[in-house]
């Protein structure tokens, strides 16, 4: 994906499992005005979009499965890089194409009923 390329070349650790999750969110899932944003002070880039039917950004940082990454890079880095205070999603994807996303946030979140 072009909106990939020059991410890809910048964080090439990463490029696999953003392009997953991309993949993912673009066609599986029908997310709407996908983006990519750069993270540099992560060295790795991030996607914003919209579930379908909402106009909720919703913000998701891609990984893999072999990557190590604690709780508190999330909090200290990614949460604020991103200057979303609600939380973020961890896209976790496997060698297989498998994608898991979690919500991590700040504190205790309440689960949606």
């Amino acid at each position: 994906f072009p909106a990939l390329a020059s991410l890809a070349k910048t964080y090439p650790q990463a490029a696999s499992s953003v392009f997953a999750t991309y993949n993912d969110l673009l066609h599986a899932q029908r997310w709407e005005d996908l983006t990519v944003i750069d993270l540099p002070e992560c060295k790795r880039g991030a996607l914003r979009g919209c579930r379908p039917n909402t106009k909720d950004n919703l913000f998701v940082v891609p990984c893999s499965m072999s990557e190590t990454l604690s709780t508190s890079w999330y909090v200290t880095h990614a949460l604020k890089a991103l200057d979303e205070p609600d939380g973020i999603y961890l896209a976790i994807s496997t060698e297989d194409s498998s994608i898991v996303y979690y919500r991590i946030s700040r504190g205790f979140a309440k689960p949606p009923l």
